[in-house]
Formats: C-alpha cells, sequence, structure tokens
C-alpha cells in the first residue's frame, strides 16, 4: 500500500465555483455522460456523515476495463476553498 498526492490547478476564464461543481460536485453524473465506455456507472455504496465526507463510492468500469471497479472513500470537501481529498479502497 502507498499514499499518493495529487494536486490539480487550472488556469480557466471559467469561475472557480463553477469549475470545482462539474469537476467535483457534478462528477459522478458527468463523466458517465462524456466516458460512457469508459465508466459504466457511480453508486453510493454507504452513506455517512453529512452527506460529504465518509460517503464511499464504487465507480463502475465499462466493459474491456482493466479493472472491474474502484470504491473511493470522501475524506473532505471545502467547497469555499474548492478543496476535495479522497481515498481510494
Amino acid at each position: 500500500m502507498g499514499v499518493v498526492t495529487y494536486e490539480m490547478e487550472v488556469a480557466t476564464t471559467i469561475p472557480p465555483a463553477k469549475m470545482f461543481k462539474a469537476f467535483v460536485l457534478d462528477s459522478d453524473n458527468l463523466i458517465q455522460k462524456i466516458l460512457p465506455q469508459a465508466i459504466k456507472s457511480v453508486t453510493i455504496v454507504t452513506l455517512e456523515g453529512d452527506g460529504g465526507a465518509g460517503i464511499i463510492k464504487q465507480v463502475n468500469f465499462g466493459e474491456g476495463s482493466q479493472f472491474k471497479y474502484t470504491k473511493q472513500r470522501i475524506d473532505g470537501i471545502d467547497q469555499e476553498n474548492f478543496s476535495y481529498r479522497y481515498t481510494v479502497i
């Protein structure tokens, strides 16, 4: 097991709040529409906490993928500072 940290900074004319909403808050719905061959579905496995931190999601991959699915636990969402932390389990 290892720890990987990834930071992403994007320069755009779109307001940060709108980008964060699309990339983080609405990503479960958007990714299936953008890449239907890659992501089959995203389902919530457990719902804990306030609807943000503590949720475990299962990302189901499409046919032909090397993996069937991954699970992600949301560790924190800070909408004011546009920060999102999660762990792949």
